[in-house]
């Protein structure tokens, strides 16, 4: 809690301030209530809403008369927020170690990554998965929350006593301005396709909008690249701080050496500083050997050694990412928050290495999202899989059955191992009740979300819950029948 002339000079009428809200809806009694200019809202239109409510004083940047609260005007309200967040929270980011993580795939993976190896008693992660450290565990309505929001889940994690903060940085988040205000102590990029074109109109746009965060490391931070990726001398001309590198070639700071997957883990030789590290792996994939080469770097960067972190490797555990569920049953299903092409591709490609017979793929596209990727998913699904079930998901104002066609468009003429279920729900049934001995059904897109976006509101939904619910339903089905 503040007084507004701590957050502002020249304050004729001085107010306590119990929180920032951007949300008239949500304001609680003495919240300071800022007019940002949302997607499709201009918030000045909510002041009175947000005074009923209990705002004890707003800031604007244009003229909206006298209130009954005092009025702070700046000029713009979307560049004043994660400022007055900061000063509001008294610079939580300054008081933690800042590791920010970009990248089109493996951002949630990576920066899990890096909690686990430093600890949750000093580390704070917030992202897709939530916010956590080790004293508590909440959720979080974006990937990189609204400045607001992120400036208090880091000021949780400095009364709970950490000393890091290991975030996932999206795009989005630097196209909208949430962390213009942040310095990274360490940023690192996994790898960059195309996405969010919706947002950014173009993917020159997108890759501008990631760069930010590598401009944004401070002069004396480091900049982790993936050396392997397609753009990662755009990252280094980028780079604010030193540039370390990961990938295969021996020129890299660390280098991947070998590795070799096996269903349950992966046996991995990184070199470092000329030092073989021999890693066995809970994270299945190549691209998981990616992950934690990008977070080993990280923490190497920090001053961790080896020795203090190689033990904590088998703690590695991601929800929802690759997780096999433990239903009992002659076929597998797995769940996973795959959802762009190249993640996608790379998981099937990856799962087809499994002793499996058949892959029956759920997945579906967002709505109000990226629709030009659509095709592409549709078409690295079909490709990869064995079988596809399109259905929908998340589809907010969309009608789900559109989006669909959009997916299966650059199919109809070439590809028929799909259908489309329009229910999640019933598509996930379909899936299992389809599967026989040796298959494996993978539910791609929501990892272990527990929400569903539609036309009528947001309804609760777990891909997780609902695939043990289908897995129980057919177990019922063939004990009648039997």
């Amino acid at each position: 809690m503040k007084k507004l002339s701590e957050l502002y000079d020249n304050v004729l009428e001085d107010v306590e301030v119990t929180g920032i809200s951007i949300n008239s809806k949500e304001i609680e009694k003495g919240n300071l209530f800022v007019c940002t200019m949302g997607v499709t809202a201009d918030r000045h239109d909510f002041i009175d809403e947000a005074i009923k409510n209990g705002a004890s004083a707003i800031v604007v940047s244009r003229d909206v008369g006298e209130k009954s609260v005092p009025i702070i005007k700046v000029n713009d309200t979307n560049k004043e927020l994660p400022y007055l967040c900061q000063r509001f929270y008294d610079y939580p980011d300054r008081q933690l170690t800042m590791i920010g993580v970009t990248g089109t795939d493996g951002k949630t993976t990576t920066t899990t990554i890096i909690q686990t190896l430093i600890g949750s008693d000093l580390c704070g992660y917030i992202g897709t998965n939530g916010r956590s450290c080790a004293k508590f565990t909440g959720d979080n309505p974006n990937t990189t929350p609204d400045a607001q929001n992120l400036y208090m889940y880091l000021s949780e994690f400095v009364g709970y006593g950490c000393k890091y903060a290991s975030i996932e940085t999206s795009s989005e988040a630097f196209f909208r301005g949430r962390l213009q205000a942040m310095k990274f102590d360490i940023s690192a990029i996994t790898n960059v396709t195309s996405e969010h074109l919706n947002i950014h109109g173009s993917f020159e746009n997108y890759l501008e909008s990631k760069l930010k965060l590598f401009s944004q490391t401070k002069e004396d931070g480091y900049c982790i690249v993936n050396n392997d990726d397609k753009y990662s001398e755009e990252f280094k001309k980028a780079a604010n701080g030193k540039v370390l590198t990961y990938g295969k070639d021996k020129d890299n700071d660390l280098v991947i050496k070998d590795f070799k997957v096996y269903p349950d883990h992966t046996d991995i030789v990184f070199n470092y500083l000329g030092e073989d590290l021999i890693i066995n792996s809970p994270l299945l994939g190549d691209f998981n050997v990616y992950n934690l080469a990008c977070a080993l770097l990280c923490v190497f960067a920090l001053g961790f050694k080896f020795d203090e972190v190689k033990n904590k490797i088998s703690d590695i555990k991601v929800s929802g990412r690759l997780e096999l569920l433990d239903t009992k049953t002659p076929y597998y299903v797995m769940v996973d928050y795959a959802h762009t092409p190249n993640g996608i591709s790379n998981l099937l490609n990856f799962v087809h290495t499994l002793d499996i017979n058949r892959s029956i793929v759920v997945i579906g596209q967002a709505g109000e999202r990226d629709p030009y990727k659509r095709p592409k998913v549709g078409n690295a699904v079909v490709e990869n899989a064995s079988y596809a079930i399109f259905c929908y998901e998340d589809p907010r104002s969309e009608d789900p059955m559109a989006i669909c066609q959009d997916i299966i468009r650059e199919l109809k003429e070439t590809h028929d191992n799909y259908e489309i279920v329009i229910d999640r729900s019933e598509a996930i049934q379909k899936a299992i009740d389809m599967a026989n001995d040796g298959d494996m059904v993978l539910i791609l897109g929501k990892g272990n979300e527990t929400y569903e976006k539609l036309k009528t509101g947001t309804i609760y939904f777990n891909d997780i819950e609902e695939a043990y619910k289908a897995v129980s339903i057919r177990k019922t089905k063939e004990e009648i029948t039997n």
